[in-house]
């Protein structure tokens, strides 16, 4: 497939039975994503970094390499989006994205996890970009469900 005709964005959603600040707050403190994340790429986040507003920066380690990620945060809207631009650590981003909106449904809340490659162009990056599927995403709103259904 070629890089104009491939898919470079994927997606999945739930509803999870659970307040939209319960979920945010999961979403928004990057020590807390290791617990939850379905593509098991992260090892470890250092406490005390919650997100609060674009332009933050948190870093992650990747587990694999023990690599570290500077994730520059492009969209905020408190207990409704979150998406940042992952990088090699002090570094411009590489031209990836992952968005997480929640939206009122019922008496739930509609979790929506999106995986954005469409302006990754380096090739080291690509093949990885290509493995993450709307299953993956759908494996991390799960595992969030379970933390704050359970």
């Amino acid at each position: 497939m070629s890089e104009t005709t491939e898919t470079r964005v994927v997606q999945a959603s739930r509803v999870i039975q659970a307040p939209a600040e319960a979920i945010f707050e999961q979403i928004a403190d990057p020590a807390r994503q290791p617990a939850w994340d379905g593509n098991d790429n992260l090892a470890e986040a250092a406490p005390g970094q919650r997100v609060r507003a674009v332009g933050d920066v948190f870093s992650m380690t990747l587990t694999g390499d023990g690599a570290v990620r500077e994730n520059h945060v492009v969209e905020f809207e408190e207990g409704r989006r979150i998406a940042w631009k992952p990088a090699t650590a002090g570094q411009a981003p590489a031209g990836h994205l992952w968005r997480w909106e929640l939206e009122p449904a019922g008496s739930g809340t509609r979790v929506t996890h999106t995986y954005d490659w469409s302006e990754l162009h380096d090739e080291h990056r690509l093949a990885r970009a290509r493995r993450t599927t709307s299953d993956n995403l759908l494996a991390s709103i799960e595992r969030l469900q379970a933390l704050v259904e359970g």
